[in-house]
């Protein structure tokens, strides 16, 4: 992983440590046996079939992390992650302000810092 190229180890394993984050949510999900709630939050939240919508979100979590992982079409998978994140900003955390602990509860810090990263994953691995 780590060989004569800095920049190309980092990008590594900023990828990888992004594919254990999002893989892990999706599985907590599951495990934890929420993706009915969510689906349920959706559906309030005007989304349609957003049951189906759910799981849609978690399968996508989980596979997608390990193609990214795996660095297969790691742009396009950077961007929907990015893509989630922003809609996950303006529909939960927003209204929670900016911080996620200490100076306030849930906020929109920790998914900035996941968008910027997966921006940047994206457009590092962007090839013409």
């Amino acid at each position: 992983m780590f060989g004569s190229d800095n920049k190309t180890s980092a990008l590594v394993f900023i990828r990888l440590v992004l594919s254990v984050l999002m893989f892990a949510h999706g599985a907590a999900r599951i495990a934890n046996g929420t993706v009915d709630d969510f689906g349920g939050f959706l559906g309030s939240q005007g989304i349609p079939l957003g049951f189906f919508v759910a799981w849609a979100i978690t399968l996508f979590e989980l596979v997608g992390s390990v193609m990214l992982a795996v660095g297969f079409y790691t742009h396009i998978i950077a961007l929907l992650f990015a893509v989630e994140l922003a809609l996950g900003i303006a529909m939960v955390h927003w209204k929670d302000g900016w911080f996620v602990v200490g100076a306030g509860r849930n906020g929109i810090e920790y998914s900035v810092l996941l968008i910027a990263s997966f921006l940047a994953t994206a457009f590092a691995n962007y090839k013409k």
